[in-house]
């Protein structure tokens, strides 16, 4: 089975629309993350990501109703697609295994 890659970002937008579920639209995966990297990040940054896991199958989107709070607009809703979060737990797995085989770092130091 081909291993399909993601880029460090791509992962970490793709892993906030799975936690966000049904909430999952630009404004708010933008706040999720800037919440927990504690950093600002643009929207056109998130927006692109968004696309290109669009494109790949990774997600797929909808127009939500509109609101009067944005002024009649709708919201692009994102969902992970099934292939999206077996790339997921693709990559939790590879990461997890390269952490149990790191030497513990204590046993590694050669303190004198």
């Amino acid at each position: 089975m081909k291993k399909t890659k993601l880029g460090e970002f791509e992962e970490l937008v793709l892993l906030t629309v799975a936690t966000l579920q049904g909430d999952a639209y630009g404004v708010e995966i933008k706040r999720e993350l800037e919440s927990r990297l504690k950093e600002r990040l643009s929207v056109g940054s998130i927006q692109s990501a968004l696309k290109r896991m669009e494109d790949k199958g990774f997600l797929t989107s909808q127009f939500g109703e509109p609101t009067q709070k944005r002024g009649g607009k709708r919201k692009r809703i994102y969902a992970t697609t099934s292939h999206g979060r077996r790339v997921l737990e693709e990559m939790r797995d590879i990461r997890a295994s390269l952490w149990k085989a790191m030497p513990n770092l204590a046993q590694s130091l050669n303190v004198v």
